[in-house]
């Protein structure tokens, strides 16, 4: 039987939650996501940069894969030299494919020290996915193996799941997922196999909905996490520890009018007092080991 979002979550009022402190002293993760996703010419192609002509969707729809192609190419390489240069490890948001058919982009994030967060198999939405325990099962297992390492987190497909996704994610070992944008911190969700983690992923410190639906430029992204950090600091200094995710993807913020930005933002970000720069992994860890029950 099938349990509504709203059966697995407690509500819990931001100033009724315990006030947490991270051992280091911060007040504030920024939790760096990359999505990288192998985009399959068969069907329609996840985002479109250029609209069809005439309206008609055409397949195959080669100018869409190749822009996403680009990203994997050249733009990634750019987001690898931008945070190695930091000394800043983000999470690889990964479709398991890509280890498959990107082996020299997985192994690049691998080696760097990031950490892997599955993304399905393929990008695809997960309502589309015929066998969707299969599917989770076989990520976990692609990922890992190429790894070494446990998959530890989630974030579906466009951030898509069904009302079974959490029981079967939980059921595969994974402890904590992005897909439900619900708060600053982490909260529990209850499953069949004992509570996952949410973690705050972005939807709007994102470049998909800021550029390529709300078509802001370069510098809109980067003002949204200035203003986002500045007010999380200031209630963290009454409320406890924060979270502020930020995802970017290859295609979009890799090319060579936008990468400027987001070292800057970065740079600025760094710069902050209170801010430090954390895994999902490890922003699981903590909060498993919090004294926060919601």
């Amino acid at each position: 039987m099938t349990t509504r979002p709203e059966h697995r979550l407690a509500y819990a009022a931001a100033p009724d939650r315990p006030k947490l402190a991270f051992p280091s002293g911060a007040k504030l993760a920024i939790w760096p996501i990359v999505n990288v996703e192998h985009w399959l010419i068969d069907g329609p192609m996840p985002r479109q940069v250029l609209s069809p002509p005439t309206g008609a969707a055409l397949l195959p729809d080669v100018p869409n894969w190749a822009w996403h192609e680009y990203g994997m190419r050249v733009g990634f390489w750019r987001f690898l030299d931008a945070f190695n240069k930091r000394g800043i490890r983000p999470t690889l948001s990964c479709n398991a494919s890509v280890c498959l058919k990107y082996p020299r982009v997985a192994a690049a994030a691998r080696d760097a020290g990031w950490d892997f967060m599955g993304h399905g198999f393929f990008q695809e939405p997960t309502h589309r996915v015929e066998d969707q325990r299969g599917m989770v099962f076989r990520s976990v297992e692609t990922i890992a193996g190429f790894t070494g390492a446990p998959v530890r987190g989630w974030l579906g497909p466009g951030l898509t799941q069904t009302l079974d996704t959490p029981d079967l994610l939980a059921e595969a070992g994974i402890g904590y997922m992005g897909d439900w944008p619900v708060d600053d911190r982490p909260c529990r969700v209850a499953t069949a196999h004992g509570p996952l983690i949410t973690l705050p992923y972005p939807v709007e410190l994102n470049d998909i909905p800021v550029v390529m639906i709300q078509h802001h430029d370069e510098d809109a992204l980067p003002r949204r996490a200035a203003l986002s950090a500045a007010r999380l600091l200031t209630e963290a200094e009454t409320g406890g520890a924060r979270i502020m995710g930020i995802a970017v993807h290859p295609y979009i913020s890799g090319v060579p009018h936008r990468i400027a930005a987001l070292e800057a933002m970065l740079d600025a970000l760094a710069a902050l007092p209170g801010v430090v720069f954390m895994q999902g992994g490890a922003l699981l860890d903590w909060y498993l080991a919090s004294s926060d029950p919601s």
